[in-house]
């Protein structure tokens, strides 16, 4: 088995990245001071965290919630659910924004039935199937959405709606939240036309492969590191309030949403 792997990779953005690294610091030399071997000194970054959740040496990640609960289930087992204090979060749920660009003049999203979306991956929760449901719920069923534009990252999405290259992207609410620190004026080429159901937010994970003991000793700290005073700085940097344990089968629930989008007749992306 290859050497342990931890990776804070989904909300990585410029300014949060000094934050990132403080916070795992903190739980690797806890980790280290009660005996766990080979505790990675630094979070990986060279491997995006799609890549990582599958492999056996991930000692500490986060996921998204759509491909755990479709893909991964086999792969990682749920460590704890995190709050984050931006808007349109709530307790340990969030949800996605529905973007457009500033100056268009549609003004709700029925308003947009034929239009391109841009999308960060076809398997993201936010960036894809909280779009299809919203679409579902708010728009009712049939056709809606007449293609995808695949960026490959939500912020990538952003700039394409802002510079007209897609009409409509949802946007992880916390990545929206936290661009304006990385990306200046980014924001102020969109305006959000819709806000989607609120699900359980980014389990952060380690591999099934991680042996109990240790998986235990993960698990508690990063719920301590959720209240030493020491990394306050950082995870307000990182718009966390806290993190509590909660039930793998609770993110079930994105793939209810997938079902209703499905029943609905909206297009999905292919990939």
């Amino acid at each position: 088995m290859n050497r342990p792997v931890a990776s804070l990779g989904m909300y990585d953005h410029p300014a949060q990245r000094a934050a990132n690294d403080s916070l795992w610091h903190w739980i690797a030399a806890r980790l280290a001071a009660q005996g766990v071997r080979d505790v990675p000194a630094s979070l990986e970054r060279t491997r995006t965290p799609d890549v990582l959740w599958p492999d056996p040496a991930l000692l500490f990640g986060q996921a998204c919630g759509y491909p755990f609960a479709r893909f991964h289930k086999d792969h990682l087992r749920v460590l704890a659910v995190p709050r984050y204090g931006a808007p349109h979060c709530e307790g340990t749920r969030h949800s996605s924004v529905i973007v457009a660009r500033a100056g268009d003049a549609r003004t709700a999203l029925a308003d947009y039935r034929g239009a391109v979306a841009a999308i960060n991956e076809p398997a993201s929760n936010t960036g894809v199937n909280l779009l299809r449901h919203t679409v579902a719920d708010q728009c009712g069923p049939g056709p809606f959405l007449s293609g995808f534009v695949r960026t490959g990252g939500h912020v990538a999405s952003m700039r394409a709606v802002a510079a007209g290259e897609a009409e409509l992207a949802a946007i992880d609410a916390v990545t929206f939240a936290a661009a304006e620190a990385s990306y200046p004026g980014l924001r102020e080429g969109l305006k959000v036309i819709a806000v989607s159901r609120k699900v359980p937010a980014l389990p952060f994970v380690t591999a099934r492969a991680t042996p109990e003991p240790v998986a235990q000793l993960v698990q508690e700290a990063l719920l301590a590191a959720m209240h030493a005073p020491e990394l306050a700085e950082a995870r307000a940097d990182l718009l966390l309030l806290g993190a509590e344990p909660i039930d793998a089968a609770a993110y079930d629930e994105v793939l209810e949403l997938e079902r209703t989008a499905d029943a609905a007749g909206i297009a999905r992306p292919q990939g």
